[in-house]
């Protein structure tokens, strides 16, 4: 249980940290020509639209793998911890989601640690 619940967590936390700077930082300067005629956020020649579209291409695509990486050890954790359906999809569905994906984390983390306190102490 002790393995399946950090690598949850671990992993939990990367895609958590990537979805927030992908869609906080990068999305938002990639796209930002679209409201605003600011020189750094023109399309093909602004730095920031530089950035934006690095972060885009580049952490979209690690998000993106890593996410699944993330839906695996979820359900493992899931199915080892037992958990009923609704608590399982939402907890999959909440990686999806910027910043409401720690939240989901710590929920699950939660219900781990008052479930099996003993057994992942005993480790």
């Amino acid at each position: 249980m002790k393995k399946n619940l950090l690598a949850y967590r671990v992993m939990a936390s990367i895609v958590g940290v990537l979805l927030v700077v992908l869609v906080l930082v990068g999305l938002p300067l990639h796209y930002g020509y679209l409201i605003s005629d600011a020189a750094f956020l023109a399309e093909g020649t602004g730095d920031g639209w530089k950035l934006g579209s690095d972060i885009s291409a580049y952490l979209g695509v690690a998000h993106g793998w890593l996410y699944m990486i993330f839906l695996i050890a979820a359900f493992l954790l899931s199915r080892k911890a037992e958990w009923d359906t609704p608590f399982t999809l939402v907890t999959l569905a909440c990686g999806t989601v910027p910043i409401l994906s720690f939240w989901a984390e710590h929920r699950a983390t939660k219900r781990v640690r008052e479930e099996f306190g003993e057994e992942l102490a005993a480790h």
